[in-house]
């Protein structure tokens, strides 16, 4: 069912080899088509959105602006909902407010021994976009997960795309939730053509300044497309999980995590990392177990036993030095003192500390955003926050003595780059009068 790997026998080089995922090929023919749908859209427009929305929805629509989201729907779909899911909503919403409000990058300044002040000024992007996927699923808490940093950064228009059902309307739920995260405008436009709208404007939608959110393969490779005209929050691959336990840890609740990202996808991850080879075994039957009674059962099976696994390693630090190699999305340390293992993680999108933090808890209710770096990208990326949604624009002022006293280093860094324009531009403000290399 999934396959268990002995470290401390075959070593961490190759448990990483065999966990590697091997390069994703993209079918050429869906390139193709992602290309020409995007230059069609920077081509021709409104124009191009309305024939591929007829063409991969079923919806004919007279113009673009039918398929705007007009704001009562919003405020109606709030008021519709059920008095639990309202409550659940609200929860979600308040949690990830304060946790990315106290994440808020803030301008700042200092002044140098000489009186020149340098800084940072943060100010919120103008207009991003939200892709949100529909159809079979409604996925209103990535609606949150997105949306609401990018108000707390205080971006002025926040725009929702999602792709109509089959009546052309919206889920409920995912209208609801943008009220509350406080979208400010949508579009029934879902695939590669949402994203070229966003990245390049219509006449009908104006273009925007970051796209986020995930999507099908089409959506992936358009956002990969238009970045540099836009800019992206990632391109992210399948679910993944692992947890790292010792002795202590309930195999009950590890089986439970496991299945919770292996119901995802055929292609998401999950890995237990333990220094405690009985674990594994009893990990393996409650696993079993819990899948006989999983509703996705056929998903989860094919998860575990195509990119699953059970490793044992010698001690707690090789477990903590294995999960840095593998730099997963999300990582649970189910460990005795979690705090002192804590220390030893470099990269992770997520952490979750202690038996009592299982990672649904990140999918919905805690505060950081459920977008994550996958694929061990959190090697050098992190997750979705208030800083995607700023700039940090530089601010220098020098005062005249600062200037003085930099111009001696000016002379010998621009005449040994062969810039003698650049060396002047400080000198005549140094030496208005007589040039050369002055005091």
């Amino acid at each position: 069912m999934i396959r268990t790997l002995d470290a401390r026998k075959i070593g961490a080089d190759e448990v990483v080899r065999q966990l590697a995922r091997p390069p994703a090929a993209v079918d050429p023919s869906i390139q193709r088509a992602v290309d020409e749908i995007l230059a069609d859209v920077r081509t021709r427009g409104d124009a191009a959105v309305l024939e591929f929305t007829r063409r991969f929805d079923g919806h004919a629509m007279p113009s673009v602006a039918a398929l705007s989201i007009a704001p009562a729907e919003f405020e109606a779909a709030e008021r519709a909902l059920a008095v639990d899911v309202r409550a659940a909503l609200a929860y979600a919403a308040e949690r990830i407010e304060r946790y990315h409000a106290a994440a808020l990058p803030k301008s700042w300044r200092i002044t140098d021994e000489h009186g020149s002040v340098l800084g940072q000024e943060i100010r919120p992007l103008d207009r991003v976009g939200v892709y949100i996927p529909g159809g079979r699923a409604a996925y209103p808490s990535t609606v949150l997960m997105t949306a609401v940093p990018a108000r707390v950064a205080g971006v002025r228009d926040v725009v929702l795309v999602t792709p109509p059902g089959r009546d052309s309307r919206v889920d409920p739920t995912v209208l609801a939730a943008a009220h509350m995260a406080g979208v400010t405008e949508g579009w029934r436009i879902g695939g590669a053509q949402a994203i070229g709208a966003l990245a390049y404007g219509t006449a009908t939608i104006r273009r925007v300044d970051k796209i986020v959110g995930p999507g099908n393969l089409y959506v992936a490779l358009a956002k990969s497309r238009v970045f540099g005209e836009v800019g992206i929050d990632m391109v992210a691959g399948p679910s993944e999980v692992v947890v790292v336990a010792d002795a202590m840890a309930d195999p009950v609740w590890i089986a439970a995590d496991l299945l919770a990202q292996a119901e995802h996808d055929p292609m998401a991850r999950a890995v237990l990392i333990t220094d405690d080879p009985q674990l594994s075994g009893r990990v393996q039957a409650a696993l079993a177990e819990q899948l006989e009674r999983l509703p996705r059962r056929a998903i989860a099976a094919e998860s575990l036993a195509t990119n699953g696994a059970l490793v044992c390693v010698h001690s707690l630090d090789e477990a903590a030095d294995l999960a840095n190699r593998l730099a997963p999305e999300h990582l649970e340390l189910l460990v005795r003192v979690p705090q002192a293992l804590l220390g030893r993680i470099r990269h992770a999108g997520a952490v979750f500390v202690g038996g009592q933090t299982p990672e649904v808890v990140g999918d919905y209710v805690a505060g950081p955003s459920h977008v994550l770096p996958t694929a061990g990208t959190a090697r050098f990326s992190s997750p979705l926050g208030t800083e995607d949604f700023v700039t940090r624009t530089s601010v220098i002022e020098y005062a005249a003595g600062g200037l003085q006293a930099a111009l001696p280093h000016l002379r010998a860094l621009t005449r040994t780059e062969g810039l003698a324009g650049h060396g002047t531009a400080a000198e005549v403000r140094v030496n208005p009068k007589g040039g050369g290399e002055g005091p």
